[in-house]
């Protein structure tokens, strides 16, 4: 069935196609590397001056917009909920706990406060903080930044109006 001249034959198959997937590999860093070159010296290849000296995505271009206690002021509670379709892999809101602890009446609630869920360190020290609107809404920009060493594995939300919309359903589960 197997002689060695077949066995020779697919050896060499295999060991071709490894060849010529790392020569495909190789041809393509070159090609498509984002490394500096020789040495790892990168420059910019230009740069557009803005007015105030500040690149436009930081923190003074976001100052531009309304604040979140305006947006919030006139939130919908049922767009809300359908942005916590993005919380519900993670969030019940019935009372019971999933991978994160449930939301029902997270708004104005003592942080960490779930007797039976087991918080990471980060987020047991803010323990006797309160969870207001406006820190649900920082919270919920970048819970990484806000809790540096938070478990939360979220990016965050960078629209204000879905933000404020989340939260004023979330203040609707008590």
């Amino acid at each position: 069935m197997f002689d060695t001249m077949t066995i020779t034959k697919v050896l060499g198959a295999v060991c071709g196609s490894l060849l010529v997937f790392l020569l495909g590999n190789w041809a393509a860093g070159g090609l498509y590397s984002m490394g500096g070159g020789h040495g790892g010296d990168e420059t910019q290849a230009y740069s557009i001056a803005v007015a105030d000296g500040e690149p436009s995505g930081t923190a003074a271009g976001a100052e531009a917009g309304p604040s979140f206690e305006e947006v919030f002021a006139s939130a919908d509670p049922a767009k809300g909920e359908k942005i916590f379709a993005k919380c519900k892999a993670c969030h019940h809101i019935d009372g019971s706990n999933a991978t994160g602890p449930h939301l029902n009446g997270v708004v104005n609630r003592a942080a960490a406060s779930v007797a039976d869920f087991h918080y990471s360190e980060a987020m047991q020290a803010l323990a006797g903080e309160s969870w207001e609107p406006a820190r649900l809404d920082a919270f919920l920009t970048s819970p990484k930044a806000f809790v540096p060493g938070t478990a939360m594995s979220f990016a965050g939300l960078p629209k204000i109006e879905d933000r404020a919309n989340l939260v004023k359903y979330l203040e609707t589960l008590q």
